[in-house]
């Protein structure tokens, strides 16, 4: 894939990290998507518009959408990370995770849709 999306987070101390403006990036631009992989009811109470709902509990990596990059990200950073540990066991190599969760992304003032 020619498309390197995740360029910018690349260059911290985690490769596998996206960071808010890299999701602010995913969110407006289309090109990415975005799986959030809290539970249902969390879900419920508010996600990023478009988000994917794969909740970690039922989560296979498998099942992960192909042909954009993918985001991962939950609650507060931990359980995207386990699901990013799945993805990357099976070989996906086009999924990186948003440590900052949904409490990040509301603290910053991204969007969030019921």
């Amino acid at each position: 894939m020619s498309f390197n999306p995740f360029s910018r987070s690349g260059q911290g101390t985690d490769p596998d990290r996206v960071d808010f403006s890299d999701l602010e990036e995913a969110f407006g631009s289309g090109k990415w998507t975005i799986v959030d992989v809290r539970e249902p009811h969390e879900f419920a109470a508010g996600h990023i518009p478009n988000a994917l709902s794969m909740p970690l509990s039922s989560f296979d990596p498998q099942e992960l959408p192909r042909g954009k990059p993918v985001v991962l990200l939950c609650q507060a950073g931990g359980r995207s990370k386990k699901a990013l540990d799945q993805a990357r066991a099976i070989g996906r190599d086009d999924v990186r995770h948003y440590a900052g969760g949904m409490n990040g992304w509301r603290s910053l003032g991204g969007p969030v849709t019921l």
